[in-house]
């Protein structure tokens, strides 16, 4: 017998024809109710496709998701089954690119972003609408319900993973229901942000910020002449209402916009982005928002402190420079200029001089007063006593007296910022007994005999 072989188009067809009539079968169990068979089928035609679904055209393509993700939220399975449901409003979104590949199968890519990673090329733009929306509506409709009501109570439970994942699900099935509500997407962003699920939380945002989403909504309102009451209006009853002018049950009729959230979606994401310690994301989004945002205070204050969290120390300090020139009244960004300046002998000067500009903003912060005192004033104290014995032991008089005077001179610059953070802190051992010894170094017997009352006082009480 003639041994048959069959060609690549023949092979390819057969291979199609499978597909179609698995997924077909599928789709008609799932619409009957039969749930075993629906379940068969779309197994059968998974194992044919091994992912490539691209190979199906978007009327079965559709069919498939909605069989696959009906069947998921009927088993109970619902996040799976609301994210399979969701993607048939992209079909009716996205175009669709149609062509033949390599192998000559029909493909139909879903998106410019999906056609071009394929790397067909002479591939035709097509537009395709869904018809099974209305059947999720139906199929999903007390579903939300029940999760809308578990979610709620999961959010003031404050156990918000849990709650991050109702409203992510309520998105999802709204979605597929033909209503891209991207605020319940936003709820789960934030709730999965409240109970530290840094990464899911992170990626929403991020992806609310890549769809366009501000938050702002159109809110329709109208006084109810019975009651006297505002009331929300859906626009169509608004429009209606405003159109029967006295004949109306309403009067005082406008719109009002709420307030966008597109700037704090930028601040959480780059901050839940520097706590996961993703640096480089972290700012590829901040100067992103920067670029759009640039009055945000959080988002360069978020680029310095991933900066250094990073070891970026250059961009660190000139991020810093770039903040107060920016709002000279930050004290926070003129403290870290000092911090760091004083790390470098040269810039001692440079340091002490940062370190005052934010004192004068806040003559009471403490930081600021720590940081002159001893990053400035006695962060060395330890070699000028060397040196100073150092020249006590070789008799040179003239030097040792010179730095013992330069000591007591640097003490002295001390002794006011030490006053200051001891009146903010009167109980704190630390600055008591520095101040103790500033008097001392300085010769004032009264304060230091005081001092050192209060000491023998404090640490007395701690015992």
């Amino acid at each position: 017998m003639k041994k048959i072989i069959l060609s690549v188009a023949v092979l390819a067809f057969s291979f199609s024809f499978a597909q179609k009539k698995e997924v077909a079968s599928a789709f008609k169990a799932i619409e009957s109710g039969d749930l075993t068979t629906a379940n068969a089928q779309i197994s059968a035609a998974e194992a044919s496709l091994g992912g490539k679904t691209y190979l199906l055209e978007p009327a079965l393509l559709e069919q498939y998701y909605y069989t696959k993700g009906i069947a998921l939220v009927k088993a109970g399975k619902t996040s799976e089954g609301a994210e399979v449901l969701a993607k048939i409003s992209e079909l009716g979104k996205e175009k669709i690119y149609t062509g033949k590949n390599a192998e000559k199968q029909k493909v139909y890519f879903v998106g410019k972003a999906a056609a071009d990673a394929s790397g067909v090329s002479g591939l035709k733009e097509e537009t395709y609408v869904p018809t099974t929306t209305p059947k999720i509506g139906n199929e999903v409709n007390s579903i939300i319900n029940k999760i809308n009501d578990e979610t709620m109570k999961a959010y003031n439970a404050k156990s918000y993973a849990q709650a991050g994942k109702g409203f992510l699900e309520i998105y999802n099935l709204l979605k597929a229901a033909g209503s891209d509500d991207k605020l319940y997407k936003y709820y789960s962003a934030l709730a999965y942000a409240q109970g530290n699920v840094s990464d899911e939380s992170s990626k929403l945002f991020s992806e609310l910020i890549n769809e366009g989403y501000t938050g702002v909504k159109t809110e329709y309102k109208a006084k109810n002449k019975k009651t006297g009451q505002v009331e929300n209006l859906d626009k169509n009853s608004f429009e209606l209402y405003k159109k029967m002018g006295a004949a109306s049950d309403y009067t005082d009729f406008k719109t009002e916009n709420t307030p966008s959230v597109e700037q704090e979606l930028y601040e959480t994401a780059a901050s839940l982005y520097v706590d996961a310690k993703k640096y480089d994301e972290a700012l590829s989004l901040i100067d992103k928002g920067l670029a759009k945002f640039p009055k945000s205070s959080k988002l360069s204050e978020l680029k310095g402190t991933t900066y250094y969290k990073s070891g970026k120390m250059d961009q660190f300090l000139n991020n810093l420079k770039e903040q107060v020139a920016k709002d000279p009244n930050d004290k926070v960004s003129w403290y870290n200029l000092g911090v760091l300046s004083s790390k470098d002998p040269s810039k001692l000067a440079e340091a002490e001089g940062y370190f005052k500009k934010s004192l004068e903003i806040d003559p009471a912060y403490k930081e600021a007063l720590q940081g002159i005192i001893f990053n400035i004033y006695i962060s060395a104290d330890d070699k000028a006593i060397e040196a100073i014995e150092t020249a006590r032991k070789a008799k040179k008089t003239e030097l040792y007296n010179r730095l013992l005077s330069e000591r007591r001179e640097r003490f002295a610059k001390a002794l006011p910022y030490a006053e200051k953070w001891y009146a903010l802190e009167p109980k704190n051992i630390e600055v008591v007994s520095l101040l103790k010894g500033l008097y001392l170094t300085s010769h004032n017997d009264a304060k230091f005999q005081e001092l050192k009352a209060v000491e023998a006082a404090l640490n007395a009480a701690g015992k």
